[in-house]
């Protein structure tokens, strides 16, 4: 991902010194190099362990993360091309369709994602920070992909809260938040749904650690069954159930232990 960055052979051999596996998966990766744009810094960490959103402990020879600079001065870590930020993302990027509305661009990888695919014909970003847009241009994240793929995308300046759809919707996409989880995210997932007028299928980050924490407090076990229910009472025709191995997920999500700022959700 960076030409510092430990050789993948290398990070094997240090994976399998620890007992880890080195994560994979078949999605396309952009290449990233350090860059600052406004309050936003992307910088590449070598060799990491970091658990996954529903597998375990894997190693990455490196790790590109993205930091926004707080009113303190602190660079508060946004997203990262971590396994959590992949797999929590990857049943979104699996399940887009026609025109897909993405609101965030983050670090532009879940669009190029979508964009790749041939069931997707548009690929619409709804951006509020011009400084992330700027840096995901100077990146060449889009630039990236084959030029099929790169027309299909279209970044737009706006408030994700308030953007309303001017044409059919296909996929909704909305990922705009820091942490993973954070409790009734489907209410404002579904004031998006309906501006952009109600699209047939919907996929938001971190919904199945939200579904789990709805099927506790209504007292139901936290397995496919209990988020079947949760499913149906938010509203929203969520992707992810159709899944054959949407039950092994939920339950690996489920039996993640609660971490700070609700990362993984309540426990």
């Amino acid at each position: 991902m960076n030409d510092s960055a430990m050789t993948p052979d290398g990070a094997a051999a240090l994976a399998a010194a620890l007992g880890v596996p080195v994560f994979g998966h078949d999605l396309f990766m952009p290449r990233y190099r350090p860059m600052a744009r406004g309050d936003w810094t992307l910088r590449i960490v070598d060799f990491q362990l970091s658990p996954g959103y529903w597998s375990g402990l894997c190693a990455l020879p490196a790790m590109p993360i993205l930091s926004r600079r707080d009113a303190e001065g602190r660079d508060l870590p946004w997203m990262s091309m971590s396994p959590l930020e992949i797999e929590s993302q990857e049943i979104g990027v699996r399940a887009s369709r026609g025109h897909t509305v993405i609101h965030g661009l983050g670090m532009g990888w879940a669009a190029a994602a979508c964009a790749l695919r041939p069931e997707v014909t548009r690929v619409t970003v709804v951006e509020f920070d011009p400084a992330i847009i700027d840096l995901v241009e100077a990146q060449g994240v889009f630039a990236q992909l084959p030029e099929t793929a790169a027309a299909k995308i279209t970044v737009v300046q706006g408030d994700a809260h308030a953007w309303t759809a001017t044409g059919p919707v296909d996929f909704l996409f909305p990922d705009i938040w820091r942490p993973l989880w954070e409790p009734e995210r489907r209410f404002e997932v579904r004031r998006m749904w309906e501006n952009a007028g109600r699209p047939p299928a919907v996929y938001y980050f971190g919904q199945e650690v939200e579904l789990i924490d709805m099927a506790r407090k209504a007292g139901r076990a936290p397995d496919a069954d209990g988020v079947a229910r949760a499913v149906a009472e938010t509203g929203l025709p969520l992707v992810g159930p159709e899944r054959p191995d949407w039950p092994d997920i939920i339950r690996a999500i489920a039996d993640r232990p609660a971490r700070p700022e609700g990362i993984l959700g309540p426990a």
